[in-house]
């Protein structure tokens, strides 16, 4: 399976994200010879418990997130941050668990994709039924390797050239990678679709401490 890098859109302080800078972003993309050839899915949800004594607290995760990716449409993975799990299920546990009643979800992410012919994604991160922008993520997608450790040169290589290519537009951010610690879910070096649910849990987990952060400096 091609490796991927999952990124996402760092906002300088005291700026937010907005629908302009997915533009410019966009045709930062098409500068480097990307082609638009579709749009791409996933839709990532949190889980928390529903607790009918605060005793029983400590007996279930805190919160955890439910991830479908568009290329493993009958696949459904939980990431469990802090016991560091991850599981696949067939997509129709989303039913269950809305049955369970169990855990309720807080608030679910589209990310919707536009593809380029170097295998690089971007997108926005919206609520469910809303278009209110919460942030911008980007895939970066190398075809050839499949092996975790030895994409890293190539792709730090292509990161640099994307992020320099970015650096022209002056923009008020830029793209961070967060690589989780793949070994601490259990992961191989061996790419699946797995690795890409823990990077997206790791940077929604970003994403949501650099909202609260900029929450509590507004309040």
């Amino acid at each position: 399976m091609p490796i991927k890098w999952v990124l996402h859109w760092q906002p300088n302080a005291g700026t937010t994200v907005n629908t302009q800078i997915l533009t410019e972003v966009s045709q930062c993309v098409e500068s480097i010879n990307g082609v638009k050839e579709g749009r791409w899915k996933a839709t990532l949800s949190f889980y928390k418990p529903m607790l009918r004594e605060q005793a029983n607290a400590l007996e279930f995760p805190r919160d955890f997130l439910g991830i479908s990716l568009q290329e493993q449409p009958n696949k459904y993975y939980f990431v469990i941050r802090g016991q560091r799990l991850i599981l696949e299920a067939e997509s129709s546990i989303q039913t269950i668990m809305e049955k369970l009643q169990s855990y309720k979800t807080r608030v679910a992410l589209n990310f919707e994709y536009q593809l380029g012919d170097f295998q690089l994604r971007v997108g926005k991160v919206v609520p469910i039924h809303s278009e209110s922008l919460r942030g911008i993520v980007m895939e970066m997608e190398y075809l050839p390797i499949s092996s975790w450790e030895k994409s890293h040169q190539i792709m730090g290589e292509f990161f640099d050239i994307w992020q320099e290519a970015l650096a022209k537009r002056s923009l008020p951010g830029h793209f961070v990678h967060i690589e989780p610690i793949l070994s601490e879910f259990g992961l191989s070096d061996q790419y699946t679709s797995q690795h890409t649910a823990v990077q997206y849990a790791s940077i929604m987990a970003q994403m949501i401490a650099t909202a609260q952060s900029a929450q509590a400096v507004r309040n």
